[in-house]
């Protein structure tokens, strides 16, 4: 897989430099990478689930470790890793239905009822039982009568049956591999229309004559807000700044470039503005699995004067931003340091360094934090693609999404190990 190692290495590199950043952009690029490792891979006879998982944890874990902070990388990996065992279910579901309905023809058939063994009621429960397990589909029929799991065919010696076999194992394999890749190639799509089905739910929760407070510039509030101005609502938008990299500024001009009233505060004003504010309307980073939010810095003091003056706090989220783990959990960056220099210039507070010693040291330390966590007791309402959904619901979204098994991404250990 020359091609593809390439790939990865790309990909690795982007994402440490920082040249990646965002949850749509590398959830987006994550899944194409992990389909087109998908892709070259070479799935066996048995196993093949095992095989595909292998394989994405392997990949899965450097770009994880590549970037932990973003923390989308990971959740479009744990996604794609359930659907390499839903797909699995799926087609080990339908091959027990297939001998269901096997055994049914028989019954049926009075001639061949002496000839062909039926199944008994112990090997299907034993088969639906195993099911619960995570063997192949391989596995699986193994585990069943030769003459129940292999269609009958004409005696005409040991080298047909082999063939057909074979022929249903490679069969099998394709079923499998085709089937992520599709169901990847809807994620994909997902990722990219989510803005738009975020949109469309506009109309249902900003009306005439309101005030929408944001911070600093998300897409999906810009898209959401223009769709509820092009649904013939009129609204006035205040827009906190979002110091120091000034994000906020993006937002004011881009709203007032389609229309929209909008008024430019300072952070350090949003505690004296929030009481004319009906609506509180912000982007986020991710949501945790307890229904907590990183989101860019400042976004909890908004979110606390939201709440003291009873202002609903609504974050909109895509899916592919819902992590499965916890804020306390150890593998998890909730927030890194950036550079000073969006703070102070170069040469700025000279005067504080100390040469006294031979090496220069400063005695201004200067932080400055990307993300904040918002409390999910802050949060009112999150507006996902799939609908509205309280903070104590995110639990929910989560299994549906994600494998408890895949919660850490780590390989397999190999044979013998």
């Amino acid at each position: 897989m020359p091609d593809v190692h390439s790939l990865v290495n790309d990909f690795l590199i982007k994402l440490k430099k920082r040249k990646i950043e965002g949850s749509l952009a590398t959830a987006k690029q994550t899944a194409e990478l992990i389909r087109s490792v998908i892709s070259a891979q070479r799935v066996p006879y048995t196993n093949q689930a095992g095989a595909l998982i292998d394989a994405v944890k392997a990949v899965g874990e450097q770009l994880i470790a590549a970037n932990p902070v973003e923390l989308a990388v990971g959740n479009i990996v744990r996604r794609v890793l359930h659907i390499i065992r839903e797909e699995e279910h799926s087609l080990t579901t339908a091959a027990m239905a297939g001998l269901n309905m096997s055994t049914v023809s028989d019954d049926e058939d009075d001639g061949d009822h002496d000839n062909h063994p039926v199944l008994s009621a112990a090997v299907v429960a034993a088969a639906a039982r195993s099911t619960l397990r995570p063997p192949s589909l391989q596995t699986l029929l193994e585990d069943i009568p030769d003459a129940a799991a292999v269609p009958r065919t004409s005696s005409s010696g040991g080298d047909s049956e082999e063939k057909t076999k074979s022929a249903e194992k490679s069969s099998k394999s394709r079923k499998l591999k085709h089937g992520v890749i599709e169901a990847v190639n809807e994620l994909i799509q997902d990722i990219g229309t989510c803005h738009e089905q975020i949109a469309e739910q506009a109309v249902e929760h900003i009306h005439h004559n309101e005030v929408i407070l944001t911070l600093g510039s998300s897409r999906t509030v810009l898209e959401f807000l223009c769709a509820a101005k092009e649904k013939k609502r009129s609204f006035r938008v205040f827009v906190a700044e979002g110091a120091p990299r000034y994000q906020g500024h993006l937002l004011a001009r881009e709203l007032v470039a389609r229309g929209l009233q909008t008024t430019l505060i300072t952070d350090s004003a949003v505690f004296a503005m929030i009481s004319r504010v009906n609506m509180v309307i912000v982007g986020a980073h991710a949501v945790m699995a307890n229904g907590g939010v990183i989101a860019p810095v400042g976004l909890n003091m908004v979110a606390l004067a939201a709440q003291r003056h009873a202002v609903p706090f609504v974050v909109l989220a895509g899916s592919h931003k819902l992590c499965p783990l916890y804020p306390h959990n150890p593998e998890v960056l909730l927030n890194e340091l950036r550079s000073p220099s969006e703070l102070l210039d170069f040469g700025e507070f000279s005067d504080c360094m100390d040469f006294g010693s031979g090496t220069a040291s400063s005695l201004l330390q200067v932080v400055n934090p990307t993300f904040d966590y918002v409390p999910p007791k802050l949060v009112s309402l999150f507006i996902t693609d799939t609908g509205g959904h309280n903070p104590s619901y995110v639990y929910r979204l989560i299994a549906d999404y994600y494998s408890a098994d895949d919660l850490v991404v780590q390989r397999r250990p190999a044979m013998g190990s």
